[in-house]
């Protein structure tokens, strides 16, 4: 009788350990990025680029190279040209500020033909990845298409000594419903382990903080 009711006691004991078990694991439920996947050029949809403060311009006008310049976006999103003063460009796609600036010569030049390309890269902040707390280098990095955390953390130097990698974090800007989300991340097992499984897709705008180890 006695066996009887500690066998019992031990199937209770056991039941309750793994229900506390399942609240302990579940309660992480949702807040983890499913790995990432090796994308074809082909399977995704690259998002047109977007002017930002500081980026390199090199303007061109045929037939017109005096009107053409190199110019750097100010960091109020402006920039100068020849004949121009204060147009702005930070927020626009390289095509939407040529036909601006095509416009706006139209006053002085009949019929000019106005290319913008981007030389330096710098993009808008919702372009960028920023990775801020215990890294060699905390910086914010232009989005590229298929950008993962393993390429994130390759320009940023890695971990620093006391960063308490598996305890990061993910901050995202859902843009569907305008909130903001938090998701977990395994920096240390990607870097010391090399477990694939904790490489997770990026997205413009993502924000990844690293806090220090408490020892």
């Amino acid at each position: 009788m006695r066996a009887l009711k500690q066998t019992r006691i031990t199937l209770l004991l056991g039941a309750g350990a793994a229900a506390l078990a399942g609240c302990a694991t579940g309660g992480s439920a949702g807040n983890v990025l499913p790995p990432a996947s090796f994308v074809g050029s082909d399977d995704f949809k690259a998002e047109k680029y977007v002017i930002g403060p500081l980026d390199q311009l090199s303007i061109f006008v045929w037939r017109n190279p005096e009107l053409g310049a190199k110019v750097q976006v100010r960091p109020d999103g402006m920039i100068t040209t020849p004949l121009i003063t204060d147009l702005a460009a930070a927020g626009k796609t390289p095509a939407q500020l040529a036909d601006d600036i095509r416009l706006a010569l139209t006053k002085y030049v009949e019929d000019p033909r106005v290319s913008v390309m981007v030389d330096s890269f710098q993009g808008t902040y919702g372009q960028q990845i920023r990775v801020v707390g215990a890294t060699e280098k905390p910086a914010s990095i232009p989005y590229r298409a298929n950008m993962t955390l393993l390429d994130a953390m390759i320009q940023v130097g890695g971990l620093s000594q006391y960063a308490a990698g598996n305890r990061a974090r993910l901050i995202r800007h859902d843009r569907a419903t305008g909130e903001q989300k938090e998701y977990d991340l395994k920096i240390a097992r990607l870097l010391k382990r090399g477990d694939t499984s904790a490489n997770v897709r990026l997205e413009p705008g993502d924000v990844i903080i690293i806090p220090e180890s408490m020892f």
